[in-house]
């Protein structure tokens, strides 16, 4: 089974160069078309094509795996939440099921653990002398809306507190103003204190009404700096959607075809099965090629996708479905 599974073989991990970002270039963003029926068209006909069944399936869903960042931004989140959380992170199959896929126990591993900034500490306490880093939301999340000076600050200490890559959020009414370089100028003095982080831009898209802003946001991020760009923060009253992540990751390609710079795709927000993970990560196949099915270019942010996932694969094994409390998150 390892031989057929191996992640490995089945998709490549090239090192990509850091972006690090363009002038505002208006032109990038104006005259930009859409089509809202052929972009929704493109991501159903896709779901509709594309199937994949037994071994295949069971690789891809281990892959999923090491492209997770296992998440938590709930009210009542606390120390022995995320350090349960870390304890899953480092352990996300029951050690059954990693021996009967010929892994030894720990070579899967989720690609993060993304917390609120006051939990980094408790995060990084538990993942110390593992290859997983902490992710911490920032800039005034999940709305933006704080003073320049406070999310920057909060950057900061984020990254003093050991946080190696930071979602931030945009300030949203600057693209219902228009002002697409407010947004560029925001987003680089993000990324002047993130020059050695991981620097993830959330654009909130479940907030924009058009796909056009969702493109032009996505392009403006990029152009300041962006390593990432995010779907949601999982706060909005839509999140994820494989529309919107049409529009985004073909802002990607495009972005990449004009610099030369890679930057990576996160959908986070109410992706909670494996058959969700699998269309995105189809999505990202088709769209930008294998060389960003790799942790350093994809990411999935969520929680309960990974006991859906621990479920499927069980089922692989063994042919029945078991219940979710068998797979419980912490």
């Amino acid at each position: 089974m390892k031989n057929i599974t191996k992640i490995d073989n089945h998709f490549s991990r090239m090192k990509t160069e850091k972006n690090y970002g363009i002038d505002f270039t208006y032109s990038l963003i104006e005259n930009i078309k859409s089509n809202k029926s052929a972009i929704e068209k493109r991501t159903t006909s896709m779901q509709g094509r594309r199937s994949i069944k037994k071994q295949w399936q069971a690789a891809w869903l281990l892959k999923a795996i090491t492209l997770l960042d296992l998440t938590t931004l709930s009210g009542d989140d606390s120390p022995s939440k995320v350090e349960r959380l870390c304890f899953k992170a480092k352990n996300p199959l029951r050690q059954d099921l990693v021996s009967q896929f010929g892994f030894e126990r720990n070579e899967i591993n989720v690609a993060a653990v993304c917390v609120y900034h006051s939990l980094i500490g408790s995060a990084c306490k538990k993942l110390l002398n593992t290859n997983i880093p902490v992710a911490a939301v920032s800039a005034g999340f999940p709305a933006g809306l704080s003073p320049l000076e406070t999310r920057l600050k909060e950057i900061s200490l984020s990254i003093r507190n050991g946080a190696k890559e930071i979602d931030i959020v945009i300030d949203r009414s600057n693209i219902f103003k228009g002002d697409w370089r407010a947004i560029y100028e925001e987003v680089k003095s993000f990324k002047e204190i993130c020059r050695n982080i991981k620097l993830k831009a959330i654009i909130a898209t479940g907030d924009i009404s058009t796909f056009k802003n969702i493109y032009r946001a996505s392009m403006v991020c990029m152009m300041a700096g962006a390593d990432f760009i995010k779907t949601s923060t999982g706060k909005e009253a839509t999140n994820a959607t494989l529309p919107v992540s049409l529009v985004m990751v073909r802002a990607i390609r495009d972005y990449f075809d004009i610099t030369g710079y890679k930057v990576g795709f996160k959908a986070a927000g109410g992706i909670s099965t494996s058959k969700d993970s699998l269309s995105y990560m189809i999505l990202i196949k088709e769209e930008l090629g294998n060389d960003w099915l790799n942790p350093n270019l994809f990411r999935i942010g969520a929680s309960s996708l990974l006991s859906d996932i621990e479920r499927q694969l069980e089922h692989h094994i063994t042919g029945r479905y078991s219940s979710f409390n068998r797979h419980s998150m912490c």
